[in-house]
């Protein structure tokens, strides 16, 4: 039976999914759901994810949704090549790049697409935003250079979980703009990931659709495209000093939260 992967090729979360699956030779079928960000349900979705989120994941009976359960599921079914570093520390500082760049580095990247793309800001109140997410990421770039350290990898001399947990927000990064200074130690890691195929495919595959999104803020606008403000966009953007962004969305109906489980 195929593994299907429910995606959007710009979503760092699905993207970090389709390089773990990539990497162990594992076969499957990207999908992505029906009017995705309409409000419109797509019911076999919904079944593997009620949340109403990408990336979810459909392995037979099984159902799952979360990239971060997704990929130590992965790891788990199907252990070689290793992701996961064996060391109890070095695999707990692996999830801990993992948490850092789901949960700060990803509002940083969609704030800057609220306003490049689906233009919720514009003027001095969008360079408000603008200064605060590049100097959020400058301090993340050092201490991700902290950790990285000397090491060809984050975990040392093997790509893995930190690897693959970092490599699609700063792909965003650069694409937004702010990515790593190319010839610094980051910006060379970043050089390297970026070579290997599985990387190399989802990366192809976030520029494909990116040369679709210029007339993308018309559906905002409209209400038929709505974008998710769950838990740390909601506080990015208002922490940025874009609270009235935020109630303007609301107001006008054309931003959503996460659906309610059932």
């Amino acid at each position: 039976m195929t593994l299907i992967v429910y995606e959007h090729p710009l979503s760092p979360y699905a993207q970090k999914v389709k390089i773990a699956l990539d990497e162990k030779g594992v076969a499957y079928e990207a999908k992505m759901p029906v009017a995705i960000g309409s409000g419109q349900p797509d019911r076999e979705f919904l079944k593997s994810n009620p949340r109403g989120e990408v990336p979810s994941l459909i392995d037979g009976d099984v159902s799952l949704f979360d990239s971060t359960i997704i990929v130590e599921y992965i790891e788990d079914k199907w252990p070689e090549p290793a992701l996961f570093p064996k060391d109890p520390v070095a695999r707990a500082m692996a999830r801990t790049i993992e948490d850092v760049m789901d949960t700060s580095f990803e509002p940083i990247n969609w704030g800057l697409g609220e306003i490049k793309w689906f233009r919720r800001a514009q003027g001095e109140r969008a360079r408000t935003l603008e200064a605060r997410a590049s100097n959020q990421a400058r301090g993340i770039y050092e201490w991700l250079a902290r950790h990285l350290g000397d090491g060809e990898w984050f975990g040392g001399e093997r790509f893995g979980l930190a690897d693959l947990s970092v490599v699609p927000y700063l792909n965003g990064a650069r694409g937004n703009g702010i990515g790593p200074d190319e010839s610094s130690k980051l910006g060379q890691w970043l050089k390297r990931a970026n070579q290997r195929p599985s990387v190399a495919k989802s990366a192809k595959a976030a520029a494909a659709v990116v040369t679709s999104m210029t007339d993308v803020h018309k559906a905002i606008e409209s209400g038929v495209f709505k974008r998710e403000y769950r838990d740390h966009r909601l506080e990015w953007m208002i922490r940025s000093g874009g609270l009235d962004v935020v109630l303007e969305g609301i107001e006008k109906g054309n931003i959503r939260f996460s659906n309610e489980l059932r």
